[in-house]
């Protein structure tokens, strides 16, 4: 029996593939430790002024955080990422799809917890909807540790509502919802930054 022969691709579609995955790689570093720092300081706001010493301590420490996984995202002789990924036709459409989709929701809970007289859901349902949408991006970008992310962010918005529902304070809602999306959107990011 003769051995099946994989078709070779030329080096120039193998460096445009290594190109795609390690900017792929840097920009999901950027996004994912930037809205962690958002995070961070929705969280932050719910410890007290913005002067007081516990809310200016997590903002630097969030700061340094993100700090440190854009350095690791985007330091020269950086590894190459173990794979090259390998996306869906029509990619980059269906994730302007699925981040559209986001933003309309993050909006629709925006104003039904505010119409509805509850606040301090807003926090717990854009962690929901920031959560949901992980999965589809899983497969968009071919980077599975997405699902992770998915499914941690999708449990602390339950966590977030369980805690709402036994009479938390908004503001350790927002504290407790804030930080630990922070803390998940990071994780992601530095195993971006790191493993690929």
């Amino acid at each position: 029996m003769t051995p099946t022969s994989t078709p070779s691709v030329s080096p120039a579609a193998d460096a445009e593939c290594l190109a795609l995955t390690r900017g792929l790689r840097r920009r999901g570093t950027l996004v994912l430790s930037v809205f962690g720092l958002l995070w961070a300081f929705a969280g932050a706001s719910g410890t007290g002024s913005a002067t007081d010493a516990v809310p200016v301590a997590t903002e630097i420490a969030a700061l340094l955080v993100t700090a440190g996984a854009l350095h690791l995202g985007y330091r020269k002789g950086a590894a190459p990422s173990p794979r090259n990924v390998d996306l869906p036709r029509k990619w980059a459409r269906d994730v302007g799809i699925v981040n559209s989709v986001e933003l309309v929701a993050i909006f629709a809970v925006i104003a039904a917890a505010n119409a509805s007289g509850r606040a301090g859901l807003v926090p717990v349902g854009i962690a929901l909807v920031v959560g949901l949408h992980f999965f589809p991006l899983a497969r968009l970008y071919d980077q599975w540790q997405y699902r992770w992310t998915a499914a941690l962010l999708t449990l602390v918005a339950v966590v977030g509502l369980v805690l709402y529902a036994a009479g938390l304070s908004d503001e350790n809602v927002r504290v407790v919802t804030g930080l630990a999306c922070a803390v998940v959107l990071w994780a992601s990011a530095y195993h971006l930054a790191l493993r690929g």
